[in-house]
């Protein structure tokens, strides 16, 4: 059976992420596209983040209890459920790199869950998030997208 799958109809792995998703332009969720869920997935978790970050890794979106049969989110549309985000708020925060910094890696990470995360409460950070899951992660899947601010 192939693994999960997660694509992106904006941006091909490891290529730029587009203006249009980032605080440059509408700072709107880029689409999102999965595929080959496993049997047993009763949910999606989506952590999105940025390791290169002068920071430390910083989050920019986090999202739970998404339809694994949806196949995918639009762009502009929040998760069920959100967390949240490096930026102090809820939901997406584009990528946003100091200038001259060159380019960041923005990684989306998506998780097949065989559970519901019900009991955890919107805003909940990154680390909760990855705690909760914790023994619930059927399989996962990637995808890189970059960006630099001149």
């Amino acid at each position: 059976m192939p693994h999960l799958e997660l694509t992106s109809p904006a941006f091909d792995d490891g290529e730029p992420i587009p203006e249009k998703y980032t605080c440059d332009g509408k700072n709107v969720s880029p689409p999102l596209r999965w595929e080959f869920v496993p049997d047993g997935t009763r949910t999606m978790a989506l952590i999105v983040h940025d390791p290169d970050a002068p920071s430390g890794d910083f989050t920019h979106w986090l999202g739970w209890n998404i339809d694994p049969e949806s196949g995918g989110i639009d762009e502009g549309v929040p998760a069920p459920v959100q967390g949240m985000n490096g930026f102090g708020r809820l939901g997406y925060g584009g990528p946003c790199p100091p200038p001259g910094d060159g380019f960041h890696r923005y990684f989306h990470e998506l998780y097949a869950l065989d559970t519901d995360l019900d009991h955890l409460e919107p805003g909940a950070a990154k680390e909760q998030l990855r705690n909760e899951m914790e023994g619930h992660v059927i399989t996962e899947a990637f995808l890189m997208g970059t960006y630099e601010r001149s």
